[in-house]
Order: C-alpha cells, then structure tokens, then sequence
C-alpha cells in the first residue's frame, strides 16, 4: 500500500487539509481541520495505507 499524507494549512483566516496536492474544506478551526484529516487517515489506516498528519504549531499557524 502507498503513504497518505494530510497536512493542516492555514487559508486566509480559515484552515484546510492538504492531501494529494488539493486543499479540502475550510475550517474555522485548526482542531476542526485536525478532526476531518483523523478521520480521513482513519480510513487510509484500515486500507492499508501509512499515514503522516501534520499540524503546525503557534509559530507556523499563519505564515502560509
């Protein structure tokens, strides 16, 4: 099986998810974005899948 990658991002004043190139949704929080990405690599873990989340930290929240 292949590796899932979802990554929190900050999107203007919101939040998304980056997975496979595209950003998904639009949070009004980064633990909201946090939830749909476990949810998502819960999904990938029972395919098979390794899974890598990433969420940045207060330093990195709005620099992207």
């Amino acid at each position: 099986m292949g590796l899932a990658q979802y990554a929190i991002v900050a999107v203007r004043d919101q939040w998304g998810v980056l997975h496979d190139g595209n950003i998904n949704g639009e949070y009004a929080t980064k633990e909201a974005a946090f939830e749909s990405a476990a949810a998502a690599a819960s999904l990938a873990i029972r395919d098979g899948h390794e899974v890598h989340v990433s969420v940045p930290g207060r330093e990195e929240e709005r620099t992207a």
